[in-house]
């Protein structure tokens, strides 16, 4: 068989996956994730690419280069996206945060020899997060369905549209020598993982549902980032049992999280009466019996309660964050939008 029959079936048997993973979808119940089913699979390819190549490569690049060699190759690519974000400023008639963004990098390019130090920082010139999909989204395009991308991960069909932009403002692409381009991406790839491997720490501790905790991570940190860390109020949405959000608790509240993904400690509307604060006592669950990911309730264990410190009140939505670590007991925080959310 010739080689453009073989391109034009695996076409085919690649448009026919698209297709179901779009019927299965439409009777998702999750509005923000009709593709689920297909992302799914793809998240579940990316996880195994990361596992047997992305991370053992990241762990040794941490392992052979000391840190102010790792943290110039950051900063060199850090600069080079500045012209990216300085773009995008403009589109979103941001100019005092574009003049910062040329302001930066034309410093770090000459005082800090082509962005290997970032001088700027220290001269209080701030950097800015700005690509073409937060620009679509400033000018009021919505995200559209959730997409998990083959090697790229979590975006969106909106933030998917910015990254084919950005790549016409991005220096590493318009190389022309094929394998020094690839090398620069090679290693901004490797540099990006190895700064994920403390953060991963956290995801294993979390330990729910990595795909959804990635989905809702992901979505929750873009809205953050296209209203510059204020995002107005989300449009309410029915619970399980058919109640509008807003009759429930419509602030973010806090819960801890422990290595199973059970939660130990929070709100009246989870634990029961006990409200936010209070001491829980709560056992160590067994093996054969950790909770599901959807954050049920866990039965206490008399014979093995623990008690749990007293968790804070929840912060302000601007400054809300999908997780945290308690250091005194190990447990994981996370702040969700309402008893219901999960």
């Amino acid at each position: 068989m010739s080689a453009r029959h073989c391109g034009a079936r695996q076409l085919i048997a690649a448009t026919l996956l698209i297709v179901v993973g779009v019927l299965s979808g439409c009777a998702h119940q999750n509005t923000r994730d009709p593709l689920e089913p297909l992302n799914r699979g793809i998240y579940t390819f990316n996880d195994a690419v990361d596992r047997a190549v992305l991370k053992p490569v990241a762990t040794g690049y941490r392992a052979v280069l000391p840190q102010v060699v790792r943290t110039g190759v950051s900063n060199f690519f850090s600069n080079l996206d500045d012209i990216t974000v300085f773009i995008n400023n403009v589109l979103q008639i941001k100019i005092p945060q574009a003049a910062s963004d040329a302001g930066r990098f034309l410093i770090n390019t000459t005082i800090g020899v082509l962005g290997l130090f970032d001088v700027a920082t220290q001269l209080g010139l701030e950097k800015h997060n700005e690509d073409f999909g937060q620009t679509l989204g400033y000018w009021g395009l919505g995200n559209g369905p959730f997409l998990m991308l083959p090697f790229l991960g979590p975006s969106s069909l909106r933030d998917g549209v910015g990254r084919l932009v950005d790549v016409k403002s991005d220096v590493v692409a318009q190389i022309d020598h094929i394998r020094t381009r690839n090398q620069f991406y090679g290693t901004r790839v490797i540099s990006n993982r190895e700064h994920l491997l403390d953060s991963e720490k956290v995801l294993d501790a979390a330990a729910i549902d990595r795909y959804a905790f990635l989905r809702d991570a992901y979505l929750q940190r873009r809205r953050s980032l296209v209203y510059d860390g204020s995002p107005p109020p989300e449009p309410e949405d029915e619970d399980f049992n058919g109640k509008p959000q807003s009759e429930l608790q419509s602030a973010p509240i806090s819960v801890l999280v422990d290595q199973y993904g059970g939660i130990v400690a929070g709100p009246s509307e989870i634990l029961g009466p006990q409200p936010l604060g209070e001491t829980q006592a709560v056992g160590a669950p067994k093996t054969a019996d950790r909770p599901s990911a959807s954050l049920p309730q866990r039965e206490a264990d008399p014979a093995a309660s623990a008690p749990v410190p007293r968790a804070p009140d929840a912060p302000s939505e601007s400054s809300v964050s999908p997780v945290s670590v308690e250091p005194a007991t190990g447990f994981v925080r996370m702040w969700l939008s309402g008893a219901a959310s999960r």
